[in-house]
Parts: C-alpha cells; sequence; structure tokens
C-alpha cells in the first residue's frame, strides 16, 4: 500500500523551533510523515512516497505535485513538545477533483474513498498509510495543476497545547467538522510557512 512518508517545505526552521519541534539535520518525524525542511518560504512543494505498487512505477509528478519513491518503509515517529501523536491529513488544492484525485490514484493505488459536498466546495479523501489526503476544489483555484496546502497532526492534549502555547500562537479549540473531535490553528504570524491544524485524535468506536 502506497504510503505518505515525507514531506518537503520551504520555511525557516526558526519558528518550528519555537513551538517546541524537535529538528535534527533539517528533519523532523511527527506521526508516520517526516518534514524535510529546505530554504526558500513556498511551504509544501514536494511529497515522498513508500509503497508504491510495481504496476505504479515510475512514480512521475501527480497532477503537478512534485512526487518521489522512498525505498525504506515508513516507521512510527516520536513525540515532540506539542504533543503530535499521529499525522492527521495533508490538504491539496485543485480546481477538479476529478483530474485531480483521479491521477492520485492513478499514480499510487490509493482509491478514493468518499467525497464531501461542502457548500462552495468538494472534497475528497485517499488513504495513504497513516496520512489521509484531502482533496479540495474550490473556484477560487485557477490553475490547471494541483498544488500543497496545509497539514493537520493530532494531539494528545489539545486544550492543554492551546493553553500552554497562548492566543497568539494559537486560536482556541472549537468543534470540528468530523464528529467528536476539536480542531485550533496555528496562527499565520507565526511564520511556519503553511497552514497548521491540530486535532484531537480520532474517535474510537466499539
Amino acid at each position: 500500500m502506497t504510503e505518505l512518508a515525507e514531506l518537503v517545505v520551504e520555511s525557516s526552521v526558526e519558528p518550528w523551533l519555537r513551538l517546541g519541534l524537535d529538528v535534527t539535520n533539517d528533519a523532523a518525524r511527527l506521526g508516520a510523515v517526516t518534514l524535510r525542511f529546505v530554504p526558500g518560504a513556498r511551504g509544501i512543494v514536494a511529497w515522498g512516497l513508500a509503497g508504491v505498487p510495481p504496476e505504479c512505477r515510475p512514480l512521475r509528478a501527480i497532477d503537478g505535485l512534485d512526487t518521489y519513491e522512498l525505498s525504506e518503509p515508513v516507521v512510527a515517529g516520536t513525540a515532540h513538545a506539542f504533543d503530535v501523536v499521529s499525522f492527521d491529513h495533508v490538504v491539496v488544492m485543485t480546481s477538479s477533483l476529478e483530474r485531480t484525485c483521479g491521477a492520485i490514484e492513478h499514480a499510487t493505488g490509493a482509491a478514493l474513498k468518499r467525497v464531501r459536498e461542502a457548500g462552495p466546495v468538494r472534497q475528497g479523501f485517499h488513504r495513504m498509510g497513516e496520512a489521509v489526503v484531502e482533496v479540495v476544489e474550490s473556484s477560487a483555484v485557477t490553475a490547471s495543476t494541483a498544488s500543497f496546502w496545509g497539514v493537520v497532526w493530532n494531539v494528545a492534549d489539545l486544550d492543554g497545547l492551546c493553553e500552554r502555547l497562548g492566543p497568539s500562537v494559537i486560536s482556541p479549540a472549537k468543534d470540528a467538522v468530523q464528529p467528536g473531535r476539536r480542531i485550533a490553528t496555528v496562527r499565520a504570524e507565526i511564520g511556519l510557512g503553511l497552514p497548521v491544524a491540530l486535532m484531537t485524535p480520532p474517535v474510537s468506536r466499539a
């Protein structure tokens, strides 16, 4: 099964260090996904995938998303100062859900699990290992190819984290779209280089 293993992020490392991220050799693991920092300010610029089925090789750019393959297995990450326990999802923006989701499925074998109609936007969801790839179609997007947008991680104690970081760093936690979960957003002024949100872990169901 294809798994999301790495995200290449153009961003200064300093804001991430101030949040408490453990960065070594310009890389940090959160859940099962590694962030690799490179100079620049464009946010997420590429993703590395592991476990790509043989019939999907050679792996190339996916609807404009810079893509490369990793041969090493994906391993679980370690906890960080802001208590990330797993990677929830990465958001990809597109002008055509059918085009981008079709390209992802063709290139990786990761099927489109469902489509959600959410007013002015449509969302498609693919599972790649621990991470979900959320593809968002919006009329505000006019490019002929897709682009990376932001990420969401699951944290052990969202309310405690919001209290510790303070309202100048992160928004107050509120109910998420997913039933039984809550979400908070890191302020853009912190300078992480991309939108980042933190959520309570998925609700287990008996």
